[in-house]
């Protein structure tokens, strides 16, 4: 049996009734997180852009956009909404995989709901069975996959296909074309990263809207590559040096993986937050002022060498990816929120000249625990001549240190203040009861589908 045999048999054959309690509370709990960081995202510039892109082109209002723009095409809806759920750096993660897959599978699924009047219960076990797949193709083809791919664009393609074509009752063998579209079409380069281009907010969105496009063709019968994943020109052997076939299929049934979901706390790269931990706990064992400290140093991982390693980063957006500028900013801030990353602290002059004072290097250690333990430790020597250092494995919000419930309500509460407090209080209602709906479309709050706008729904 090919890969795309065995994960279609399993999308197919699992349905709501099969899913612990355990894993449709934590699935809520990924939606109302994911719904946070895509409304925090809809006012800026490049959701701005994309969202006037899709209003521009036209299209049937199946699906609501979270912009507060009324209604799109259900592939144009997962697009945008995707997009917008990427931006603030606020959205979920997946350590094995390195995968952010709400900001893919759900928007995906979401559209497709609205539109076809789908229940609660089939909403959440399509969100869960799309983080399933994305999840076992990510960690197959990680670590050596994420020099180049950024795995939320390309495995997370397989995600929202897969959730949609639950959502669409598609038979086995009609997801093993959707599955081939889906790798086909995968795809999202790092090279963003290098002068911080907008491309990172296009990966999630057009991944989304691609899993759509996937599932919507295989319904009509369109066929796609059978062994996408295995074959000798498939997804494995093009994007993957390290790739291990065993881990699509290892433990498949057993325990699903949407429950080692990581929730981010702070509003930067994640490969940043394990740096910020050690400074907050730093900070509250022993405060420290600037001119304290001599010199400071964080042992990491390759990918926060690759990816969070810039010294002088010009842009607010490029500041998330700066693993200087963010354990600065919380040396002196004590936070790395969502609403500490602005023009003001990017120009602080006390958080400038402490990120002079801070060096970045590999520990191999640390490395060869990596993806499985995000982890990092810091040195900080003191003018005084005392020496802190820490050591973590796991940042705030990974399963083996966890939030609970109450703080992520917090979270998506602080992420939505510029969202009407009715909207925000009835979403925050909606999902603790999203089981118990029979039409995702009537879920939505009210105010999201109204089309006119947030600012005119406040008026109203």
């Amino acid at each position: 049996m090919t890969l795309s045999k065995t994960l279609a048999a399993f999308v197919v054959n699992t349905s709501y009734d099969d899913l612990p309690k355990e894993a449709v509370e934590f699935t809520k709990i990924c939606i109302l997180d994911w719904a946070g960081s895509a409304l925090a995202g809809h006012k800026k510039a490049p959701i701005q852009m994309i969202n006037e892109m899709v209003l521009e082109a036209g299209g049937a209002p199946q699906s609501t956009l979270l912009t507060g723009s009324g209604k799109t095409s259900v592939a144009q809806a997962a697009f945008v909404n995707g997009a917008s759920s990427h931006i603030v750096e606020l959205d979920d993660i997946h350590k094995g995989s390195i995968i952010h897959a709400g900001t893919v599978v759900i928007p995906a699924a979401l559209a497709v709901a609205e539109w076809k009047g789908s229940s609660g219960k089939e909403f959440i076990a399509a969100v869960a069975l799309g983080y399933e797949i994305c999840y076992r193709i990510g960690e197959a083809v990680s670590p050596s996959h994420y020099h180049y791919w950024h795995n939320t664009a390309t495995c997370g393609t397989f995600g929202a296909a897969a959730a949609v074509s639950k959502l669409l009752h598609l038979n086995e063998e009609q997801i093993v074309h959707v599955l081939g579209s889906a790798g086909t079409q995968a795809a999202g380069l790092w090279e963003f990263i290098e002068d911080g281009a907008m491309s990172k907010q296009l990966h999630p969105g057009k991944a989304a809207m691609n899993g759509v496009i996937s599932a919507l063709l295989a319904e009509k019968g369109f066929t796609g590559a059978k062994k996408i994943l295995e074959g000798d020109r498939g997804f494995f052997k093009a994007m993957s040096t390290d790739y291990d076939e065993a881990k699509i299929t290892n433990g498949l049934g057993e325990k699903l993986k949407i429950t080692e979901n990581s929730f981010k706390i702070h509003a930067s790269c994640r490969h940043t937050h394990p740096a910020i931990d050690l400074v907050l706990s730093i900070n509250k064992d022993t405060p420290l002022q600037a001119e304290d400290i001599k010199k400071v140093q964080i042992k990491g991982y390759r990918a926060v060498i690759d990816i969070t390693d810039n010294p002088d980063p010009d842009t607010i957006y490029a500041s998330k990816f700066s693993v200087q500028f963010c354990a600065a900013l919380a040396f002196i801030k004590n936070s790395a929120g969502m609403h500490h990353f602005k023009t003001e602290t990017l120009q602080d002059k006390k958080i400038r000249q402490l990120m002079k004072k801070i060096e970045v290097t590999l520990d191999q250690e640390i490395d060869d625990r990596y993806p499985d333990k995000w982890g990092s430790a810091i040195k900080i020597e003191l003018h005084n001549g005392q020496v802190i250092e820490k050591e973590t494995d796991y940042p705030k919000g990974d399963p083996e240190n966890p939030v609970s419930m109450d703080e992520l309500v917090g979270k998506f509460r602080n992420m939505t203040m510029e969202i009407p407090q009715d909207i925000v209080e009835e979403w925050i209602v909606n999902v603790k009861n999203l089981e118990d709906y029979h039409n995702v479309a009537k879920w939505l709050p009210a105010g999201l589908q109204a089309g006119m706008g947030y600012q005119k729904h406040v008026q109203k």
